[in-house]
């Protein structure tokens, strides 16, 4: 990914959390909070209620291959952490494309 790092440290996910602001749908739900710089972080938690680690996997490759696609759309600055929900285990890679998209869209960080 050319504009964009991940968050790694727990630290780095709480600050997001309690700071920043989110938006949810069906599959994903997403906090975003600027970071200050001129590059995104992103981070992707998905739980062992979504599913086995084959499936957890998968989610968080979905996800992070969709952001990649559509990186240049995003803003630059943020702090950005997709939560997988259940319903994200058994989701298409189109499903998952447009769940991001709303949630961008939900949070104002899609450039018009």
């Amino acid at each position: 990914m050319i504009f964009t790092e991940s968050l790694r440290k727990n630290q780095q996910f709480q600050i997001c959390y309690k700071n920043g602001k989110s938006y949810g749908s069906k599959l994903f739900v997403m906090y975003v909070l600027e970071n200050g710089t001129d590059r995104n972080r992103i981070g992707i938690s998905v739980s062992k209620k979504v599913g086995n680690s084959i499936v957890r996997h998968r989610v968080k490759r979905l996800v992070l291959e969709n952001y990649r696609l559509q990186e240049k759309m995003f803003n630059s600055g943020l702090d950005i952490v997709v939560i997988a929900r259940p319903g994200a285990a058994t989701a298409s890679f189109v499903e998952v494309e447009r769940a991001l998209m709303f949630l961008g869209n939900g949070l104002n960080i899609i450039k018009k």
